[in-house]
Formats: C-alpha cells, sequence, structure tokens
C-alpha cells in the first residue's frame, strides 16, 4: 500500500507546521507517475494572474537524468536520492492559452459568453504588450503560489520536499532544453524523508502585520 493510501488526511493546521525543508531522502522510495499526477493536479488549483496559469513543470525522475542534474544544482544530494525533482517554470507566453482556458470556464458554466469573449481579447492584448520586466515579476509570483501550493499538497500526501534555488539556471536551461519563453522558477526535490527537517522558528505576527497604517518600520 502507497504511502498516499495510508495517509490519514492530516488537518491543514497539522500540514503546514509539519512541513519542514528536508534534504535527507530514502533512495528507495518512488512515487508512481499516477501519485505525481495527482499531487500536480492538487498543485495547479492555485490561483495566477487572470487565470493565465503560466507555470509550467518538469518532473525528472529519471536517476540518469538526476545525476546529469546534480552538478547544476550545487551537487546538492537530495537532486540524487528524492523521488524527483520538479523545475517549476514561468510561461512567458501563457497568455496565449487563454482562448482555451476561457472557452473551458464557458463550457463549464462559470463564465457567459459575452464576458468570456471580452476577457479573451482584453487578456490577450494585455499580456502581449506587458514589458519583460512586469511581465517576468508576474509569471515569478504565479510560480511561487503554486510552488508552495505543491508543497503543502504533497505534505498533506505523507510526502516531504525542499525548494533550491541554489543552481545554474543558464546551464539547467541547457541541460534539458528549455525554450526562451521559459523563465525557471525554482527546483522542488520530492520524496520520502531519511531524516526530518529541521524545525524552525518564525517572527511573531506582531513582527510583521500591521493593522490599517503600516508601522512596522517606526
Amino acid at each position: 500500500m502507497s504511502l498516499t493510501q495510508t495517509a490519514q488526511n492530516p488537518a491543514f493546521s497539522t500540514v503546514v507546521r509539519e512541513r519542514h525543508s528536508v534534504r535527507s531522502y530514502d533512495p528507495t522510495f518512488k512515487i508512481s507517475k499516477e501519485e505525481m499526477t495527482d499531487l500536480l493536479a492538487e498543485a495547479i488549483l492555485a490561483p495566477s494572474s487572470s487565470n493565465v496559469q503560466p507555470w509550467r513543470f518538469l518532473v525528472i525522475d529519471s536517476q540518469s537524468l538526476k545525476e546529469k542534474l546534480l552538478p547544476i544544482a550545487n551537487n546538492q544530494q537530495q537532486i540524487v536520492e528524492a523521488s524527483a525533482v520538479i523545475a517549476v517554470l514561468g510561461d512567458l507566453e501563457g497568455y496565449k492559452l487563454v482562448e482555451k482556458i476561457y472557452n473551458r470556464a464557458h463550457e463549464a458554466g462559470f463564465m457567459p459568453e459575452d464576458i468570456k469573449n471580452t476577457f479573451i481579447a482584453n487578456t490577450t492584448k494585455m499580456y502581449s504588450s506587458l514589458p519583460h520586466e512586469v511581465a517576468s515579476r508576474i509569471i515569478y509570483t504565479d510560480g511561487g503560489l503554486v510552488s508552495m501550493q505543491l508543497m503543502l499538497a504533497a505534505k498533506a500526501r505523507g510526502y516531504d520536499t525542499v525548494p533550491m534555488g541554489g543552481y545554474n539556471r543558464e546551464k539547467f536551461v541547457e541541460a534539458f532544453n528549455i525554450g526562451e519563453r521559459y523563465v525557471p522558477i525554482m527546483l522542488i526535490a520530492v520524496g520520502k524523508a531519511a531524516k526530518e527537517g529541521h524545525s524552525s522558528v518564525r517572527l511573531t505576527v506582531d513582527e510583521v502585520a500591521s493593522w490599517n497604517e503600516f508601522t512596522l518600520d517606526k
């Protein structure tokens, strides 16, 4: 029986408190393609700007390809020990799929046809004319949202993860033949922990939040 099948659907408060970055994985534990697909299906329920959903994923679960990735990712051992490494990418031309997205929304009864047509025209016009810096900022934001949802969904299923920004993006793009329209956001290792992640502390809410008037810098 898989780890997912034995999970007890932990409460969200438990998931967010028990999720830690794990850097040591059981190399014998494998997540099936079916389970990984289910995990990604939960992740992509995350919100995105104009519902463009500009995230794309490269799931690397081939051991030989993980070995190829290892030096690119600064020889971090979780690359080769984890069940898979998920490269989260942002699609600078993701707006080209808005017609498909909004048509499906209309067919599902979520959007009247006139609103659908207006959204398609306006979204396509706006996103196609954005400066590169603005478009990049949007996909980094959306990429962060889907990445966090992926890691929480993994923890809820009994898996562990670690997000990684420490890799050579240029070499990654070259080694894995990533097109110019795609921007690497982060790598996420996912698998079964061999050692628990370290607990950590957080600043209190009072130290990071203010109400109605921003007073934290005073």
